[in-house]
């Protein structure tokens, strides 16, 4: 098997660290900066539960330089992908699978989903259909990301927490190139079950994230403030009962209560989300793949979603403020 790790950050690291050490699998890293300087003259390094482990997976910088692979990880911020699938197509041969370990609404979210939106492109996260038209939908495997890591140094991860990166087709089968490519995820110490209902577990993620994250941005509270105070929690109670509206009407089933998730997301105690910390080091911020996809998703099917929308037009005109939004 031959696998590229495609923008290794923390949790790109992770997992070709974990595989690396596994050595099954032919890993490939594509990195940039100190990062990949560090990997290259001294190895990645993993530090997790109390054992730290140094692999030396093939480090390189460009998708030339790893050439065609059968399965490439895309660990990437959602607003990254147009600009980085032009630069995957080096990496892509006939019959490669591009894991799509992103936060929010995938790109091939209506490829192959029956019904009236089939195959309907989602310009949020697909802007002009760039992404779609580079990375076919067809080489799509849906990956959502548990785990918790940071990139405590160029070229060694930290990893805090979780182990699962549950994965699906978006035709909730399971072909033997999902099932091949758990096997090695579970041979590398995750769990990494495969779901025939993939959409409906993107949908549970995002369901905290499409709140905390811009309010966080908007409040600067961490998510133990966040989900304690009566007013920040109110607000974002009533986006979520909105975006599960949205949810539902395109046929998700949501597996738990809206006040279970939250209690949920209050359990990670005093974390900043990824929204704020993007805000506050002044990087892009992923506004649209989080919330602005759900706004469009409502006028799709017809839902009314006041606090989404209110929040929306705040937290872009706090991000351009910043110079994290266009």
């Amino acid at each position: 098997m031959r696998l590229c790790v495609f923008g290794a950050g923390a949790i790109g690291g992770l997992m070709a660290a974990r595989l690396a050490a596994k050595g099954d699998a032919e890993v490939t890293v594509i990195a940039r900066g100190p990062h990949l300087e560090a990997m290259q003259a001294r190895g990645l390094t993993l530090r997790s539960e109390g054992q730290e482990i140094t692999v030396r997976p093939r480090c390189v910088a460009t998708a030339e330089e790893a050439g065609a692979q059968d399965y490439v990880v895309v660990t990437l911020k959602a607003h990254s992908l147009p600009g980085a699938a032009r630069q995957m197509q080096p990496l892509l041969g006939p019959e490669t699978a591009v894991v799509s370990a992103v936060n929010g609404i995938p790109w091939w979210y209506f490829h192959r989903l029956p019904g009236p939106h089939e195959d309907r492109r989602v310009e949020s996260v697909d802007p002009g259909g760039v992404v779609s038209e580079l990375l076919a939908p067809s080489r799509a495997i849906g990956c959502i990301v548990y785990p918790a890591a940071e990139v405590a140094a160029p070229g060694v991860i930290e990893h805090t927490y979780g182990d699962r990166f549950t994965l699906g087709e978006p035709d909730g089968t399971r072909t033997p190139r999902v099932a091949a490519l758990s096997e090695a995820l579970i041979a590398a110490g995750f769990k990494a079950p495969v779901r025939p209902r993939i959409r409906d577990e993107i949908w549970v993620k995002l369901w905290g994230n499409l709140a905390f994250n811009p309010i966080s941005a908007l409040t600067t509270a961490t998510l133990d403030v966040l989900t304690a105070d009566p007013a920040q929690r109110g607000v974002a109670r009533d986006m979520m009962l909105e975006a599960q509206e949205v949810g539902q009407r395109l046929g998700v089933r949501f597996g738990i209560d809206v006040d279970k998730r939250i209690a949920g997301a209050a359990e990670v105690g005093a974390h900043r989300t990824s929204m704020l910390q993007d805000l506050e080091r002044g990087r892009p911020m992923e506004i649209d793949a989080l919330l602005g996809v759900v706004v469009e998703l409502a006028e799709l099917v017809g839902a009314p979603v006041p606090t989404c929308r209110t929040v929306l037009a705040l937290v872009r005109a706090r991000g351009r403020a910043a110079g994290c939004y266009p």
